[in-house]
């Protein structure tokens, strides 16, 4: 059976290549609204970090209609960190739409995508996105584009593959970049003529792969999946089985499907070969697992996921403060949650350690696992985390360590200094291209060489500079790279910081905290441009005395502190250190409070 009234396919890209922006408009175009009807700009990030991020974190189902044909789209994370993501949705469609940035070009998530899709051997429209940039570079983009394919050793077909030139911002598209478009026509005909329609066996027992899994306090768990073969309906019974656990089998009832249109989820009795729907009414399924006819229980092979290459402790908060500000403070509270992620993020990886109350987290880089520290936290969690580190592995007798490859446009004027900070950091130039007054270089990097770099490069480069990196390979260990080379303000005392007290610490560093902060002994309260970290009583008050003097009661003037977000708190804290993650703050503190208990671990470290 061919389905020629549907296509499924995905738009994938580099971030901040347009993704969002140009589903935007299809939804537009593509009868998703009415037309009176008032649209928010990417109205598919719908949870609040995207939205103030401006990033797409998670992968969304959605579908539209274009002369009689559904088309049901998957609207992609574009960030290297959020690759699972992409990965595990590509085997519900049948072709892509590979988004590039009119100026910006090929970039390493564009690679790693493509890459992914080619694996599968999806069909490619080659979309150059952001035409109207002044300067677009639509020729060039269109060879970048062709090196890039037979650098992955594309088949003949992938080659050939067509190119559109839109504007997703304006809505139009056009078959060559000296024409432009007046609407997306162009590119809803292309998708109808070099998609391929689902095909598959209809009259044959149910076959499904769960990709994705959603949840509703009313429903519970949601799996979404695509029909590969027979036809699913409400009421069914049905065999879940695993591809890589054969022993593994349940049984479980449909009780309500859904099919995706524009942005919602249509209730609907059946759906057939090439469908993509939501099942409820299984409790325990997870991503990977198919769903099947009772009569032939056969397992689908699941997309392998790249593992994970950075990891950080969860724990427990130990500092005085805890347990003021937080709903869920316990290690079963914490480990639940962190289980609970695991279900829907299938490059998350979770192990207990030899404590307890500490759990050991592994994701696909800081940005990972950041936000989901970030929506733990938002969700009434209390816990601690440990700085990042890179997950080594042994290979043939050898230490080896994650390798990222790292491409980054900066003006001219700053190369020297990018180019002295990546060989600090053990980066290894691989190519250089000048762009008019910018220019591109790319370095393969150990992933640990980037940790901390983030807020420097923007400040070497003006905050002109972009930077984006994704998971090349393992490779021998590098060596030693030096860390930050500056120290911690850190409170000699609990109490309550005054304005007397910083304002003779604010002499020593940089401040992160104002009066009536509540601190503690250890709690690290500002940064020391020295090496070493430095005592500070930000709790002194003046003493008074029954002498006046010209000037003793003047204001005491205190510089702004520096607000750290929880990016740069993970970037900021040492091997020694932690970050106190609560919903209403984030601390930083040494792991080791008490002053001469650090000083005797420091020198026995030492010896």
């Amino acid at each position: 059976m061919i389905r020629n009234d549907l296509r499924n396919i995905a738009i994938v890209a580099h971030v901040d290549h347009g993704k969002t922006t140009l589903l935007n408009e299809m939804l537009k175009q593509g009868g998703a609204f009415r037309e009176n009807q008032v649209v928010e700009d990417r109205v598919m990030d719908s949870n609040d970090l995207e939205r103030e991020r401006g990033i797409t974190i998670t992968s969304k189902n959605t579908a539209l209609h274009y002369k009689g044909t559904k088309i049901n789209v998957i609207d992609t994370p574009g960030h290297a960190d959020f690759g699972g993501e992409v990965e595990r949705i590509l085997k519900m469609v049948d072709g892509i739409l590979l988004l590039v940035d009119a100026f910006e070009g090929c970039m390493p998530q564009t690679r790693f995508v493509l890459q992914k899709a080619m694996e599968l051997g999806h069909k490619i429209i080659v979309v150059v996105n952001k035409i109207d940039r002044p300067d677009a570079r639509l020729y060039e983009i269109e060879e970048e584009v062709l090196e890039l394919l037979l650098d992955l050793n594309a088949t003949e077909e992938q080659l050939d593959s067509p190119v559109i030139y839109c504007s997703g911002r304006e809505g139009i598209a056009s078959y060559s970049p000296d024409q432009k478009g007046t609407d997306l026509q162009p590119l809803f005909d292309k998708i109808l003529e070099h998609i391929d329609p689902p095909k598959g066996d209809a009259e044959g027992p149910l076959q499904m792969m769960v990709s994705s899994i959603d949840y509703n306090d009313y429903v519970g768990r949601i799996a979404v999946g695509r029909v590969t073969r027979g036809t699913i309906h409400t009421g069914q019974e049905v065999m879940i089985c695993d591809y890589h656990n054969p022993d593994t089998h349940y049984r479980g009832r449909v009780v309500t499907l859904y099919q995706f249109d524009g942005l919602k989820k249509v209730p609907c009795e059946s759906a057939t070969v090439g469908d993509i729907v939501c099942v409820s009414g299984i409790e325990n399924i997870t991503i990977g697992e198919t769903m099947c006819d009772p009569s032939l229980v056969e397992a689908l092979p699941f997309q392998k996921i790249s593992q994970p290459t950075v990891e950080m402790t969860f724990g427990v908060n130990t500092s005085p403060l805890a347990g003021r500000e937080g709903k869920f403070v316990t290690s079963r509270q914490i480990r639940d949650r962190l289980q609970k992620e695991l279900l829907k993020d299938v490059s998350l990886r979770v192990s207990d350690t030899d404590s307890a109350d500490t759990f050991l987290v592994a994701g696909r880089g800081e940005m990972h696992l950041s936000i989901l520290i970030e929506t733990m936290r938002r969700e009434g969690y209390e816990f601690q985390v440990s700085n990042p580190h890179a997950m080594f592995k042994e290979i043939d007798g050898k230490k080896c360590e994650p390798i990222e490859r790292l491409v980054i446009d900066v003006p001219d004027t700053a190369t020297g200094v990018v180019m002295e900070k990546m060989g600090y950091r053990k980066g290894e130039l691989q190519t250089m291209v000048p762009q008019g007054s910018r220019v591109k270089l790319e370095f393969l990097i150990p992933a640990r060489g980037l940790f901390g770099y983030k807020n420097e490069f923007l400040t070497d480069t003006k905050g002109e500079g972009i930077m984006a990196s994704v998971f090349e390979c393992y490779a021998p260990y590098k060596g030693d790279i030096p860390t930050r080379n500056t120290g911690s303000l850190i409170s000699f005392e609990t109490g309550v910081a005054v304005v007397y007290g910083l304002y003779n610490a604010q002499e020593r560093g940089q401040l992160f905290i104002g009066a009536g902060t509540d601190v503690y002994e250890g709690m690290i309260v500002g940064q020391s441009p020295k090496a070493e970290d430095i005592v500070v009583n930000v709790c002194k008050e003046k003493h008074l005395t029954n002498t006046r003097s010209s000037g003793a009661d003047d204001a005491l003037r205190l510089v702004p502190p520096k607000t750290m977000s929880l990016e740069q708190c993970i970037e900021f804290i040492a091997e020694d250190e932690l970050i106190e993650v609560t919903p209403k703050n984030l601390r930083m503190r040494k792991v080791i409070l008490d002053k001469t208990q650090r000083m005797k671990a420091w020198a026995a470290k030492r010896k």
